[in-house]
């Protein structure tokens, strides 16, 4: 596990050099992140070239984690883990759900990042503190990030006492290269990343010259014998349309994996560009991204706009989640005060407001039967998002949500055959939710295919 001192200490920039460093050796690593997070996900999927997974023990349960990073990790030479936020924060001041909590339910080596811009000796006090606050913890060593020039590094590296000296497994020169911009709600993602995939490929190769390599790459063991069985799916498969562009790119890989295993064959289509959906197709998946980002080509895309807004009046299955449930409300009103319309499946307008900021973990009770299940059906998941419904049908509220600070409230939308809410929901938490949901979709094919 990658693991840092303070939140921006470099997690990310060295999960990605160390992947790119273990690929380009020929090793199989599969990446994982903890928490919600999807956009360094993305990237970890870039580098590593298979899909990264997310661990979230307030979504999933230590047993689900735990399942998860055995499954996925069965198959590879290396699983590599960036941590969430400061190594020991976790929920109200604890541990719980912090990357040390994680650590210690996967039995997993830490590799400690420390950011050592303007500093030297008083690396030492830090380094200390964190490598000896919690014994049950392994560290597999640390790096020092950012450092200003090589001679800065040696100077560090040279002050440290013996043991810690031991413990040393490289440093990473700062580079506005290996930055990856930020804009509102975090990261830029690849798609929309000035800076292309080669050019970062050259970047973290010439990171990693600085990184004992030998160190931090495990020596070449036989692959796990311990595969998982492959899934088995139920019935016949329904294909269900998913939007996949630069707009709409947030999926936890387990709620994919879970349709798959139930019979859905998930073909991706571009609410941006592709002026009609997929050829026979019994449901839709709309999952969060940032089409405020594309809110006139969405609007623009008039064929696709009347397409989604028919199959609505036949009661298709859809399901949508953040941006997607934005992108199928009436309007939305951009952070410079213009309107866009939406698809108008859902009645809500929705307006970006950088004063509003909604970042909480839920657990959600449907009102209503649906095509996630029956009423009374629960799940958990998250909010991330900036921006408000300012006007909407009243009594229309899908779920009962209670958020993970203790508050109430309702929230989400459905009509006809579509649900939407803000809400990323975690599929891991209720694994009927996409089973009933590709079951609906199969229903719904006998009666109009």
């Amino acid at each position: 596990m990658v693991a840092g001192t303070h939140s921006g200490a470099g997690k990310t920039t060295v999960t990605l050099t160390l992947l790119h460093a273990m690929t380009t050796k020929g090793l199989s690593v599969q990446p994982f992140k903890v928490g919600p997070d999807f956009i360094d996900t993305a990237y970890h999927g870039e580098i590593a070239g298979r899909a990264s997974v997310n661990l979230d023990l307030w979504m999933m349960g230590p047993d689900i984690v735990r399942s998860s990073f055995e499954r996925f990790s069965a198959d590879s030479d290396v699983a590599l883990i960036e941590a969430m936020g400061a190594l020991y924060d976790g929920e109200d001041g604890t541990e719980r759900g912090s990357a040390a909590d994680v650590a210690k339910l996967l039995d997993v080596p830490i590799i400690l990042v420390i950011d050592i811009w303007g500093m030297t000796r008083s690396t030492i006090p830090l380094l200390t503190g964190f490598l000896s606050f919690d014994a049950d913890l392994k560290f597999a060593g640390f790096v020092m990030n950012r450092a200003g020039s090589d001679r800065h590094a040696a100077m560090v590296r040279d002050a440290l006492p013996h043991h810690l000296r031991a413990l040393c497994l490289g440093y990473v020169l700062h580079s506005d290269q290996l930055a990856i911009p930020e804009r509102h709600l975090g990261l830029v993602t690849p798609d929309e990343n000035a800076v292309n995939t080669s050019t970062r490929r050259a970047a973290l190769s010439s990171a990693k010259s600085g990184l004992d390599i030998d160190a931090l790459i495990p020596a070449p063991s036989a692959k796990s014998q311990n595969i998982a069985t492959p899934l088995q799916i139920s019935g016949d498969k329904v294909r269900i349309a998913i939007a996949r562009d630069s707009a709409f790119s947030f999926y936890y890989l387990e709620n994919l994996a879970f349709l798959e295993q139930a019979g859905a064959e998930l073909c991706p289509f571009s609410p941006i560009s592709d002026t009609s959906l997929p050829t026979n197709i019994s449901g839709i998946y709309l999952g969060g991204g940032y089409p405020e980002s594309f809110a006139t080509e969405l609007a623009s895309n008039l064929p696709l706009v009347d397409q989604l807004r028919q199959l609505t009046c036949l009661a298709l299955p859809m399901y949508a989640e953040c941006g997607g449930f934005i992108y199928l409300g009436r309007s939305l009103t951009l952070f410079d005060g213009t309107t866009q319309p939406m698809v108008d499946v859902f009645p809500v307008d929705i307006v970006m407001d950088p004063k509003h900021l909604a970042i909480r973990y839920v657990s959600v009770r449907t009102t209503t039967a649906s095509a996630l299940g029956p009423a009374g059906t629960i799940a958990r998941g998250q909010e991330f998002h900036q921006s408000r419904i300012v006007k909407s049908l009243a009594g229309t509220e899908f779920y009962e949500v209670t958020a993970s600070n203790g508050e109430h409230f309702e929230h989400g939308m459905q009509r006809g055959g579509a649900t939407g809410s803000y809400i990323h929901l975690h599929f891991a938490s209720n694994p009927a939710i996409p089973q009933h949901f590709v079951q609906s979709c199969r229903a719904w094919s006998r009666e109009f295919l």
